[in-house]
């Protein structure tokens, strides 16, 4: 089972009941192949940015669904062949997303992000170049283009603040 969202826009002409069956439906499609209607999110009625099929104007749902791939296919081709839906779009949400994550307990699946070092202060003989900032979180490569750029630039090692010598 798999987290989804619909977004809907259906033509201003429809009465609020005509609405209500459509929705209706999409629910019956969802759970007769085994899945679980969400909430419905009613946006209310927009302007569009450009005509859509002669329309200036549509009334936005957002449906959610957990289902198989098989039932939201189901889904798509219902709303794709109503007369009454300007568009649609069926969207996959990730699991994290969808706040699947926190409620049965489970990890993220990616490791946590880590910082990149920052770049010295200014004139403490380090330039903080690109490479520098978004080499990665290794050691080695966050210390090579340090150590190589020690080893061209007269001056402290290290780059901080009052570790300067002065020059002879």
């Amino acid at each position: 089972m798999r987290p989804y969202e619909v977004m809907v826009i259906f033509d201003v002409d429809l009465e609020e009941g005509d609405i209500r069956q459509r929705v209706e439906r999409v629910h019956e499609l969802v759970r007769s192949k085994g899945g679980t209607p969400g909430s419905v999110s009613h946006w209310g009625r927009r302007t569009f940015a450009y005509e859509i099929k002669h329309r200036s104007e549509g009334y936005y749902l957002v449906l959610e669904a957990t289902a198989e791939p098989a039932a939201m296919a189901e889904v798509d081709r219902y709303l794709a062949l109503e007369d009454a839906v300007l568009r649609h779009k069926v969207i996959r949400q990730p699991d994290d997303v969808a706040g699947r994550a926190a409620s049965h307990g489970r990890k993220r699946s990616s490791p946590p992000r880590t910082t990149a070092p920052s770049p010295a202060p200014t004139g403490a003989g380090r330039s903080g170049t690109r490479s520098d900032v978004t080499a990665g979180s290794t050691a080695a490569a966050t210390t090579a283009p340090i150590a190589a750029e020690a080893a061209e630039t007269p001056g402290p090692a290290t780059g901080a603040p009052g570790d300067e010598t002065p020059a002879s």
